[in-house]
């Protein structure tokens, strides 16, 4: 596929219609995977997919046209179909196309190396291997898996915008099950591959998580310090993050709305937005819109400086855009999302925690997070796992309990952060950090 071809045949058929304003998004993928089941390998999938869609501006309305077939008469056909749908549209636009920023930040990991299949077959079987020689209890249903995907963006206006990133990512999942008398657990973890990467770490992490929930106790109800693993903490975060989108709250479904400059955390918290954040392998220094993406604090000292914005709801908010816009894929219309939203590291190490909580639990499971988390209320009741904390000490392990509360009350209540922030991309472009928290008085239903 030639770009620069299709993108003259577009620039044509829109000035030979009469269309002075258009966007041109492309966006490809190209995803290789390979998984190993009981020690053997179980199976091979490269996928590669993309398209351009085109957004124009006629008659002041906004009209998307979109195509996975890259031929030059396909784009004449792009351009009439567009136009088209402009028409049919009701919604005055108000932003029109964006002529570009001042200035684009470098990218600090410009472009991406993806993993060949080889490599990745080998990885998979290695850490098989080590699964399987960390314990005699490892048993049949034990996986690995490995993936490369990377990815494409372009985006030329009428203006004269031309701007493209490449970013991707390497990552190898390991899921154990093991078995002691009779009794079956499983435990999965995921790494992404930035050079060497410790496969023994890796079996020896995922095959303990497993052993520990087999016998693990129960814990009577009540409220309770509560330390959040840094990887819960993340999970969390990513349920509830589009209370900071200002499309939700301009549509009614944030309780953030018109809480800028309001204190809405604990004076511990800072919640950034990162595009280009070190140690993060999807990197971007333009949204969907072309506006320039950059670092921003959403909330500083727990209070919110910022809701993320694209053009239409900033526009309506009376600010500028925070470079927030979004596609979920090619043909997706435009809408807000984070990058790297984090909430950022403390000063206390994870033992720290355990010491100031005394006697309360350390979570390190939420099972049906999403489904049990109302985004909109930030109420949430979710099944949950871990060990006790007895005497400032991480003790035996405990499941089947279920922990219930607000996202906007917990973020209040956190009264201490360890000192290293966990990130991982959890769908999507997005990735999500936090470090581990400690929160008192937390509902806890168990036995």
């Amino acid at each position: 596929m030639n770009y620069e071809l299709l993108k003259s045949a577009i620039e044509n058929e829109a000035r030979a219609q009469g269309l002075a304003e258009y966007e041109i998004y492309y966006m490809s993928s190209e995803e290789l995977s390979v998984d190993t089941l009981n020690r053997e390998p179980n199976s091979f999938s490269s996928v590669g997919s993309g398209g351009i869609c085109l957004r124009v501006l006629y008659d002041g309305r906004i009209g998307y046209a979109a195509t996975e077939l890259m031929d030059e008469e396909e784009m004449k056909s792009l351009v009439t179909r567009a136009k088209s749908n402009a028409s049919a549209t009701e919604k005055p636009d108000t932003v029109g196309i964006f002529k570009g920023s001042e200035s684009y930040a470098e990218l600090k990991n410009s472009g991406f190396t993806a993993r060949g299949a080889g490599e990745l077959k080998k990885l998979c079987a290695s850490l098989a291997d080590e699964i399987y020689n960390t314990s005699d209890k490892v048993t049949r249903g034990t996986a690995t898996y490995g993936i490369t995907a990377g990815f494409v963006v372009r985006l030329s206006n009428s203006h004269g915008l031309n701007l493209e990133t490449k970013c991707g990512i390497n990552a190898l999942q390991a899921a154990a099950v093991v078995c002691n008398d009779g009794k079956f657990e499983s435990a999965y973890d995921m790494t992404e591959l930035h050079g060497e990467v410790d496969l023994k770490a890796l079996a020896e992490g995922v095959v303990s998580n497993a052993l520990d929930k087999i016998d693990a106790g129960s814990v009577e109800s009540g409220k309770y310090s509560v330390v959040l693993s840094a990887k819960q903490m993340r999970t969390i975060l990513s349920a509830f993050v589009s209370a900071f989108s200002a499309r939700s709250a301009q549509m009614g479904m944030s309780l953030l709305a018109d809480k800028e400059g309001e204190k809405i955390a604990s004076d511990i918290v800072n919640i950034t937005d990162d595009p280009m954040r070190e140690g993060v392998s999807i990197q971007t220094n333009f949204d969907a819109e072309g506006v320039a993406a950059y670092r921003k604090s959403v909330v500083e000292g727990g209070v919110l400086k910022t809701l993320l914005h694209n053009r239409e709801t900033a526009k309506v908010a009376g600010v500028e855009s925070t470079g927030n816009a979004s596609k979920g894929g090619y043909a997706s219309p435009v809408g807000v999302s984070p990058y790297a939203f984090c909430l950022e590291a403390g000063d206390k190490t994870e033992d720290e925690l355990f010491a100031l909580a005394g006697n309360g639990i350390y979570i390190t499971e939420l099972k049906g997070l999403h489904a049990g988390a109302n985004a909109v209320t930030g109420d949430f009741s979710i099944e949950s796992a871990g060990f006790r904390i007895v005497d400032g000490k991480k003790g035996e392990a405990v499941r089947s309990f279920t922990i219930a509360g607000n996202f906007f009350e917990l973020i209040k209540s956190i009264a201490a952060l360890s000192d290293t922030v966990e990130v991982a991309i959890t769908g999507g472009f997005t990735t999500f950090g936090a470090p581990a928290v400690l929160v008192h008085n937390v509902s806890v239903a168990g036995k």
